[in-house]
């Protein structure tokens, strides 16, 4: 009892606090072991819940100005911070990351008048390429309270992948943390050395089945487009995304989408004014993911759908002649063709090199007349109106209307309808229809392939880092579901691939002044689909609060013909004619992958 006071100080002045020690994140690689995503070293400042409640309201609010001025961080986002561990006084709350090493020296050097106050060694995600692919690869940032609520083996504090590669995978990334113990005084200043009772373990590294060359030649190309389409005078061109893909396997080479953003923009304390940035209207929603998120009208890249099922259904013979002419009246309603100088009678490969839109308006019709919706029953079974299954979201499911959608959709009779119109929309890919460039793209890699439904992916396998000079031990391939045959008569297809070919080759195809003299030969579809947009007050070169129809500017196809090796999906949004701003851009994707230049190059205003 005498001595009691002396022990209580002593006591106070050896409390063992435990601590949590970050492991470092796996890397992330491109399929040839380019590194994409890396560590570097920072230095973050906590404090100590616990220290801080042991001292007087005055002293603590003193320290807390101190450290808000010093760091630059605002004083209601420390308390509000250290609001949200109001139940746990034992685990550090980070105030801010990647410190200046100046401050952290005077906080060393000061250490008794910042009582509670820590500084701690951090690996900070590297972007090691910059703006490459940042909605593809993610990006990491502190758990929410919540996600902690949500996911199962998380604690305050800990950082994880918040979209992309980062999130779906954060598990094999995130390593395991080290836990350790320190002594502290009443001032929560350490007074031991660290121990452990567990080390941290580094994360796993993530392969990916991207090529780094590729996916920047896709940036490039889709930036390329879209000034393609403003000397065209679209000045509404604003963005757009690229796919290129393994016909045989699924695996996703590039991925890009337009605009982008840096990633870096999430490292460390995030700003929030960068933050404002990317959410203001001019910005165009840089994270959204165009080429699996964003949802468009396939336009003309429809058509050999709707040849592939009229051929299966037996509506049409493949040498059928139908006219192609400048315009059809269907019920009263005028449906013009694209080109207004054609009018000659067309197979289904001079259609489909052509475009022909009355030629297909004939199909629509024939379909309209069937019951069960055959043509929406073979472009679900063709992988549109789906998600894919892309191992990387979100992901956009698209929408192909159906009479029974329209009656659970609208309200009104007339609207619940399904009418001879709905179904020439349909038939060119235009009205309700929606898809992602990835739909498309896996589309056209079933008619390469011979009649299989592919599943994309990203991730080629999850590896454990050799030593040196060692090659890294698998850990976990990816393996995608097997891809699936969906059918289709082998002459179908024939028949679609010599349409396309001559699409791309042919004096009267749509793209042949894009592709015709490039030494690989491509075959392709180019697509010109009307979309509803509405521009904010304030966007680059719109009129205020614009809104109308803009032309999405499409092209798909792959290469080599003969034996199919990569298949691409280009998009410009508001990009007008497929010919002119799509089919130059995917031109691009593929003399890198080749390795190879086209001679001439004509961009052409075709649908």
């Amino acid at each position: 009892m005498i001595s009691g006071d002396r022990y209580l100080d002593d006591a106070r002045n050896n409390q063992v606090r435990t601590f949590r020690v970050p492991a470092p994140r796996g890397s992330v690689v491109d399929r040839n072991g380019t590194v994409l995503v890396s560590n570097t070293p920072g230095t973050l400042v906590q404090l100590w819940p616990a220290a801080l409640a042991e001292l007087p309201s005055a002293r603590r609010e003193a320290i807390l100005h101190r450290l808000s001025a010093l760091l630059k961080v605002p004083l209601p986002e420390i308390r509000a911070r250290l609001a949200e561990r109001k139940g746990d006084p034992l685990t550090p709350v980070t105030i801010k990351t990647s410190v200046h090493e100046d401050k952290v020296g005077y906080l060393v050097e000061h250490q008794v008048e910042f009582p509670g106050v820590h500084i701690a060694d951090v690996q900070l995600r590297r972007y090691e390429l910059g703006t490459f692919a940042p909605q593809l690869l993610g990006y990491v940032s502190e758990i929410s309270s919540e996600q902690l609520k949500a996911l199962k083996g998380y604690q305050p504090g800990d950082r994880i992948g918040q979209s992309g590669v980062e999130r779906v995978y954060d598990q094999y990334l995130r390593g395991t943390a080290g836990v350790g113990q320190v002594h502290v005084d009443a001032l929560g200043q350490i007074t031991s050395d660290r121990t452990f009772s567990q080390m941290p373990s580094a994360g796993d590294t993530i392969r990916l089945t991207i090529d780094a060359g590729l996916q920047e030649a896709a940036e490039n190309a889709i930036r390329f487009g879209i000034g393609l389409a403003h000397e065209d005078g679209q000045w509404a061109a604003d963005g757009g995304a690229i796919v290129a893909m393994d016909p045989a396997t699924g695996e996703i080479l590039a991925l890009a989408s337009n605009p982008t953003y840096d990633p870096s923009t999430f490292v460390g304390r995030v700003d929030p004014r960068k933050l404002a940035a990317l959410a203001a209207p001019k910005a165009n929603h840089p994270t959204l993911d165009r080429a699996v998120a964003g949802l468009y009208p396939a336009g003309s890249t429809f058509k050999p759908i709707t040849a592939i099922a009229a051929l299966e259904e037996g509506l049409v013979r493949p040498d059928e002649l139908i006219q192609c002419q400048p315009s059809m009246t269907i019920d009263g309603q005028l449906f013009r063709n694209w080109d207004p100088f054609k009018n000659e009678p067309m197979t289904m490969t001079t259609a489909l090199a052509n475009s022909c839109d009355t030629y297909f308006y004939d199909l629509a019709l024939r379909f309209y007349h069937q019951t069960n919706s055959p043509l929406q029953k073979w472009a679900r079974r063709m992988g549109l109106g789906t998600t894919t299954g892309i191992d990387v979201g979100p992901e956009g499911g698209g929408l192909i209307p159906t009479p029974a959608w329209r009656r659970r959709t609208f309200n009104t009779e007339i609207d619940r309808l399904w009418t001879s119109g709905d179904s020439v929309q349909l038939a060119i890919g235009q009205g309700d229809v929606l898809v992602t460039p990835l739909q498309l793209t896996r589309f056209y890699a079933l008619i390469a392939n011979g009649g299989k439904l592919v599943q994309p992916h990203i991730v080629k396998q999850v590896e454990e880092p050799g030593n040196e000079g060692d090659a890294p031990r698998i850990l976990r391939p990816v393996k995608p579901k097997p891809a699936k045959d969906v059918g289709i008569d082998p002459n179908v297809l024939k028949i679609v691939r010599e349409g396309l070919y001559d699409a791309t080759h042919a004096a009267w195809g749509t793209s042949s002044s894009i592709f015709g003299t490039f030494p690989i030969p491509i075959a392709g579809k180019t697509g010109t689909a009307e979309k509803y947009v509405q521009l904010p007050k304030g966007y680059p070169g719109a009129p205020a609060g614009y809104q109308g129809m803009q032309d999405q500017s499409w092209w798909c196809g792959y290469g080599p013909y003969d034996r199919p090796e990569l298949v691409v999906c280009a998009l410009i949004e508001n990009g007008g004619h497929g010919g002119t701003a799509a089919a130059p851009a995917a031109l691009k994707v593929f003399e890198q992958y080749f390795g190879k230049k086209a001679t001439s190059v004509v961009a052409t205003s075709t649908d």
